[in-house]
Order: structure tokens, then C-alpha cells, then sequence
């Protein structure tokens, strides 16, 4: 017989309509902390767009470029303003993050065991971490991506960036690399919950780096292969840092089991 502890009796067998009342609710509340967080992010468009547009001066440096100073071009009367949402709401999710991953577990809670809960609950902290690790390298990539896809093209081709495109990339990169530094965190959650065996991904290692190759290659915003590179290379240590730590988890077991 399984020594799984089972879950609370009032957290099991909710009916689908309640299932979709409490998703409506998280979501409303999730969206509720994105508005407050694009408040916040209007209030502080200008010194991120300082920020964020400081990879352009080191481009105008080695390039021909209309963008001297770190400066964006506005292409239509409404950019000022579509632009200035876009980034509004790009800061509001990053600030309302921690809601967001707060949220998601107080819905999926009801649905795990009590160990369970207690293991998942541990990984919101590294996940932000991870999330914001990643959307930081991404900064720093973003200077190296642009200086390689502006010298493909030759001397001929002066840069001069729309501003609504210009963020739209930055925000993109910023969240394809927070994404894709979650999936260890993912990793681990099932190996402490008993759902993955180290040993599996051990065996398995060339198809699970392959997959990383691949998944890297699609989701690379810019498409150059200094971006993939900076992307999968972490990736790939990431998942044996996942290994690692599901090993020392399952050590730590055995010897629980055998005091």
C-alpha cells in the first residue's frame, strides 16, 4: 500500500464549475496586479526607455545608424503613445510576477498532495529569480544580437529603429529568456514529487539537450546565432543543475528511509 499522503477532503473533487469560477477569479486577480503594475510602469517609462535604449549607443559606435544618442525613431503619429502602453504593460507583468506565480499555485493547490504542496511552494522564490536572471541576460545580449544582425547586411544599411518594434523585441527577449529559464524549476518540482527519476534524464541526456537545442532555436526572438548560443548554453547547464539537485533529493531520502 501507497504511503502517499492524500489531499485535504475539502480540496478534492470540486465540480468543473466550480473549477472554472476559481479560474476566473485568479485570473481577475492576475489581471488586476498586471493594471496596477502598467500604472507604476507609465510613471517610469522614461528612465526605462533610458535603460533599455542604451544598447543603441554602442551600435551607432561600429554602425552607420539615425539612432545617435540611443534615440528610436517614431514611424507613426500614434507611436508615442501605442509604444508607451506596450511598454507600461510589459513592466506591469514583470512587476506583478510574483502575483502571477502566487496565483497560479493557489489553483493548482487544491489538486496536490500535502508533500506536494509543501515542495511546490518552496520553488516560487526560485522561480522569480530565475525569471528575472533571465530576462537580465537578455539585456545583456541585446547589444550583441544587434551588432551582429546590423553587420550582415553590410555598410550599406544604416539602422534606424521603430520604436513600437523596438520594444516589442526587447519585451519579447526579456520573457523568452525568463521562460525558458523556469523549465529546471519545473524539473525539479516533478522529481521531488516523484513524477521524474534523475536516473531518466541521466539515461536520456542527448534527447533532453537535443530538445533544448531545438526549443532555443524556435523560441530565439532575434534568430542570430549569438542570441540561440547565450540562450541554450544556459539551458543545457541549467538542466544538469536540475539533475543534480533531483539526485541529492533522492540521497536525502534514502537516507531519511533508512534512519
Amino acid at each position: 500500500m501507497s504511503s502517499k499522503p492524500k489531499a485535504d477532503p475539502a480540496d478534492s473533487a470540486m465540480p468543473l464549475m466550480a473549477h472554472l469560477v476559481e479560474l476566473r477569479n485568479r485570473l481577475f486577480k492576475v489581471a488586476v496586479a498586471v493594471a496596477v503594475g502598467a500604472i507604476v510602469g507609465w510613471t517610469l517609462f522614461d528612465p526605462v526607455v533610458n535603460v533599455l535604449t542604451h544598447p543603441i549607443v554602442g551600435l551607432c559606435k561600429h554602425h552607420q545608424c539615425l539612432l545617435e544618442g540611443g534615440k528610436v525613431q517614431n514611424l507613426d503619429p500614434l507611436d508615442p503613445l501605442t509604444t508607451r502602453l506596450k511598454l507600461s504593460v510589459y513592466i506591469g507583468v514583470a512587476i506583478a510576477m510574483p502575483v502571477v506565480l502566487w496565483q497560479l499555485w493557489r489553483f493548482i493547490a487544491p489538486a496536490l498532495y500535502a508533500n506536494e504542496r509543501k515542495y511546490t511552494l518552496a520553488f516560487i522564490g526560485p522561480a522569480l529569480v530565475l525569471f528575472l536572471g533571465g530576462a537580465t541576460l537578455a539585456y545583456f545580449v541585446l547589444p550583441v544580437s544587434l551588432n551582429w544582425l546590423q553587420g550582415v547586411g553590410g555598410p550599406k544599411f544604416v539602422a534606424a529603429y521603430d520604436s513600437g518594434k523596438f520594444v516589442s523585441l526587447i519585451g519579447w527577449m526579456m520573457l523568452a529568456f525568463g521562460l525558458s529559464f523556469e523549465f529546471p524549476i519545473v524539473m525539479v518540482a516533478m522529481m521531488a514529487m516523484g513524477i521524474l527519476k534523475p536516473r531518466t534524464l541521466v539515461k536520456g541526456w542527448r534527447y533532453a539537450i537535443a530538445i533544448i537545442i531545438v526549443f532555443a532555436g524556435v523560441i530565439t526572438p532575434t534568430a542570430d546565432p549569438f542570441t540561440f548560443m547565450f540562450m541554450a548554453i544556459p539551458m543545457v547547464a541549467l538542466f544538469w543543475g536540475a539533475v543534480l539537485a533531483g539526485i541529492l533529493m533522492e540521497r536525502a531520502r534514502g537516507r531519511r528511509g533508512g534512519a
